[in-house]
């Protein structure tokens, strides 16, 4: 009969998550620290003002099943998991730490709900939440033979034991060994509270032990393993001579210094409906953010135009978050670690940006060698990361790359359907970096880029644009080489510094009509934090852009003012530029974190921003402010915030001839008010009225002399909504969230002018998805949305519209044969059809011993809906036909990974 054997808790380096720690009510009482990830840390203290921690340990055992095919097999394994522990000792989440394959996942993760523990808690103090790692051995203690079979003699051994500090005599949790097998290889486990350890099934022969402790001198030793035997050891090591008290970290969120940061987790970014499993499709899901039109790849925040919203990677900006189409984001999801979403009101941190932000964190490289390979019917990826060769075991690296092939598929399709194709869209991306770790920071070396080209050739000019004829050209890319370095200098004073050399480049061709930008710069950031007491901190900062930009163009110009615009774009006057100038752009910041009280968090701050090319210095304050009403669980928190936010002009809008010298930047005022409440462990909601007050804002109005342009800071606007979100957590099984945002988004291009809506205001955008999984390897999700439509500038009416005149004259037919359409009614003064679309996902997984094969299907407008993204003209704009975006598309794909 099958028994079970290791009911052992592990804690690797005393890991312990806190989230309710009762914060200083004074300020003579030391605040907690918080290391480089953001996550708090107890100070080093002398004898004897420390405190004993007394870790989780096991009131109720929950024996897992020994599952019946490994049993069959006669194999044997252990599962580390990674239990959330709440302060009654229940386990609030639990993760796979270290798998064995087998079935013994699965039979661990079911376990271990069922566990009870006393809460981890201080010496006489209050228990608080705590993250431990858990131990499951699966040992068959007696196995029948089966009938008719003679036992096998047995091969391996077992070993286990128990480890004690020499001074004191007390067991050690936490510590771990690391064994070298006769053939070389490692394996390593952790004592649990009472010092003892266990290796499962062990190969016969000699086998060396290595434990190395933080303050204790090192033990090695050679032990040796018996066929059928079980080796049973104990250890004492010895404190080092001046070894001050183990550091005890203390994991907890630390609370943001935006009003509303969203955060998507591993899981979620990776099996989110209707995103092909692309960690940055999945923003397009949140609240606040519209949908763009048909397969646009841009970012539409609170009703702001896409270059309002900037996207960075550990700190430095880049271009672009999207390949051609909206079809993948520039960085895959494999990479990343998480996507830090601001969509108002963001720290001083942030700045040049008048829409939201996007902070990218690329993940560190793994410290045992694993790759994957993935492919599907847009792209395909490789991954291969590990531990730097011939160095040691914190410099690790890892290499990526991915490339689409629709230029191998789609082309040949669109030829045989008639489209004149000389490159379908072809995109790539590649990620690369070196990484050295410590215990207080880190440095990484990187490279990353993306590169996207189409071009469709144009046979014959179409109706009323005579000079359109050639190819139709379209290419962006961007690289980016960047040092990063993170040093926690002492428990209170941080510095983190990111620099990169970047490279950007736009190209756009249409028959003899070109525009080229292109531009070198070097980008730069430096933080500093200092903890100037228990209930402040101080961030100061530098944001440097500086470099060369060039732009080459031959382009039509405005009709100038009086000027009728009766004839084709193509047939105008064109005005070519070519023009490089230099480009600087430096700022500073300030910004506090202040709790007067445990539950009051106010964040002041400052930013100062120049501009060489407009030769503005603007002064941006701004102020965030949290208040928990009801602190520990369940939670509630008000939450609110206002701040000025400046956005300087496009380079092409401020460099003369192409732009106007004398303009200035962007101004908005960002206002928001709004609650969170935790309604059970793993749901909570959160409600948000925000408003957007814009000024100075760049116009481009006809120029009286001929030129392109004359761009003025004529425009104003507003934008106001609310945004509620009611989320699940993930947890083993299951994570989704139901979104719902009401907005309005308005312009003027000059006080005495109409207001209008922008083209891309929704006015109602509601997503509700979900995903479950089982504990088989399957996971199924799905998304609904149902959106606004977009606004258009009709030429002809709708004629199912009670006011349509099907008598209106719709268009002047001008001296070159074709006719100059006449607008109906005001600018985006027709909404087209709501847009609503369900999205499925299905994914599979094998887990074998060395690797494992994955497999999903993603489905986008599951029931085939006829979403109308567009209107369709003829050529004499006498009739109208609506143009559908993408019908019912199925993705499949295959992962191998190890």
């Amino acid at each position: 009969m099958a028994s079970l054997l290791g009911r052992s808790v592990s804690v690797a380096t005393l890991a312990l998550l806190a989230t309710a720690w009762p914060a200083a009510s004074a300020w003579a009482q030391d605040e907690p620290k918080f290391d480089g990830k953001g996550r708090q840390v107890t100070e080093k203290e002398a004898p004897p003002a420390k405190r004993k921690i007394i870790v989780p340990e096991v009131k109720t055992y929950a024996p897992p099943e020994y599952p019946q095919e490994a049993k069959e097999q006669r194999i044997e394994g252990e599962v580390i998991l990674k239990l959330t522990i709440d302060a009654n000792g229940l386990v609030e989440k639990a993760v796979v730490h270290q798998g064995a394959g087998h079935g013994f996942d699965e039979a661990a993760l079911a376990a271990a709900p069922n566990l009870i523990f006393e809460p981890a808690h201080f010496e006489g103090g209050d228990p608080f939440k705590a993250t431990i790692l858990f131990k499951y051995e699966f040992n068959l203690d007696e196995i029948e033979p089966p009938p008719d079979e003679t036992p096998e003699k047995p091969t391996t051994g077992t070993y286990k034991g128990q480890l004690f500090d020499a001074g004191t005599g007390a067991p050690l949790a936490g510590i771990r060994l690391v064994i070298t097998l006769p053939d070389g290889t490692q394996r390593e486990v952790y004592t649990d509270v009472e010092g003892n350890f266990a290796f499962g099934a062990l190969p016969v022969g000699e086998v060396e032990v290595a434990i190395d402790a933080e303050g204790y001198d090192p033990l090695r030793a050679t032990e040796k393993v018996t066929a059928g035997e079980e080796l049973a050891a104990t250890y004492r090591i010895t404190p080092e001579a001046e070894a001050g008290i183990i550091d005890v970290t203390v994991e907890g969120e630390r609370p943001p210094r935006e009003v509303t940061r969203r955060t998507l987790e591993q899981r979620e970014l990776a099996r989110m409906p209707g995103t092909n499993g692309d960690a940055l499709r999945a923003l397009q899901s949140l609240p606040g953010v519209a949908r763009p039109p048909a397969i646009a790849g841009v970012l539409l925040v609170r009703g702001s135009a896409p270059q309002d919203t900037l996207t960075f990677v550990d700190g430095i900006n880049v271009p672009l978050i999207y390949h051609f189409g909206g079809l993948s984001s520039v960085l895959p999801t494999e990479v990343l670690e998480k996507i830090d979403f601001y969509p108002g009101n963001f720290s001083a941190r942030y700045g040049r940006a008048q829409g939201g932000i996007v902070d990218v964190a690329i993940r560190s490289p793994k410290k045992e060698y694993s790759g994957l390979a993935q492919v599907d019917l847009i792209d395909a990826r490789v991954l291969f990361e590990g531990p730097i060769p011939w160095t040691d075991e914190e410099w690790t690296f890892s290499l990526s790359g991915r490339r689409s092939y629709l230029d191998a598929w789609l082309g040949p399709v669109l030829e045989a359907a008639g489209t004149e194709v000389a490159q379908a869209p072809r995109y790539y991306d590649y990620q690369g970096a070196i990484e050295r770790s410590w215990d207080t920071g880190k440095f990484r070396a990187s490279v990353y880029g993306s590169d996207d080209r189409l071009e469709i050739v144009v046979g014959e000019p179409g109706p009323g644009e005579p000079a359109l004829a050639g190819n139709v050209g379209l290419i962006t890319l961007f690289q980016r080489a960047q040092l990063g370095y993170e040093h926690d200098i002492t428990p209170n004073d941080r510095v983190e510094i990111q620099l990169a050399f970047a490279h950007d480049a736009l190209s756009f061709g249409l028959s003899n009509l070109f525009f080229n930008l292109d531009s070198y710069q070097f980008l730069g950031r430096a933080e500093y934090t200092r903890k100037l007491g228990a209930l402040a901190t101080l961030n100061m900062g530098i944001d440097m852009q500086a470099g060369e930009a060039s732009v080459s163009a031959r382009l039509p110009a405005l009709p100038r003012p009086g000027q009728p615009d009766n004839g084709p774009f193509s047939t105008r006057q064109l005005n070519a530029v070519d023009v490089t100038s230099g480009v600087y752009r430096p700022a500073a910041y300030v910004e506090a974190e202040i709790t007067p009280l445990s539950r009051w968090r106010l964040v002041p701050g400052i930013r100062l921003d120049y501009s060489k090319d407009t030769g503005d210095l603007n002064a941006s304050p701004r102020f965030n402010t949290r208040f928990d009403i009801m602190e520990g669980f369940p939670r509630t928190t008000l939450k609110g915030g206002v701040g000025v936010f400046q956005q300087p002009p496009q380079f092409a809008q401020s460099v003369p001839p192409i732009g106007n010298p004398d303009v200035n930047g962007n101004y908005a005022i960002h206002y928001s008010v709004g609650v969170e409440q935790e309604i059970t462990r793993q749901l909570e909601v959160s409600l948000e009225g925000f408003y957007k007050q814009l000024d100075n804002q760049v116009v481009a109005r006809a120029s009286t002399s001929g030129a392109f342009s004359d761009n003025v800071n004529t425009g104003l606007g507003y934008v106001g909504g609310a945004e509620l979100l009611f989320k699940y957590k993930p947890d083993d099984h299951f994570f989704g969230w139901v979104a719902y945002t009401l907005s309005r988004s308005v312009r003027q291009n000059a006080p005495e002018e109409d207001q209008y809506l922008v083209s891309f205001d929704q006015p109602h955008i509601l997503t509700v998805l979900g995903s479950y999984r089982f504990d088989d390897g399957w996971e199924v999700g799905a998304r609904f949305r149902f959106v606004s439509g977009n606004l258009t500038d009709p030429i002809v009416c709708d004629a199912a519209n009670d006011e349509c005149d099907p008598t209106r004259i719709n268009a002047l037919y001008n001296a070159v044969g074709g006719y100059t359409p006449i607008q109906f009614g005001g600018l985006n003064s027709e909404r087209l059809p709501p847009f609503h679309a369900l999205d499925l996902r299905v994914d599979k997984k094998w887990q074998f011993e060395l690797w494992a094969l994955s497999a999903y299907l993603d489905i986008r407008n599951a029931y085939n809906n006829q979403n109308v993204e567009g209107i369709s003209y003829n050529f004499s704009f006498t009739g109208r036909t609506p143009v559908t975006g993408i019908p019912i598309l199925p993705s499949l794909g295959l992962r191998g990974e190890f």
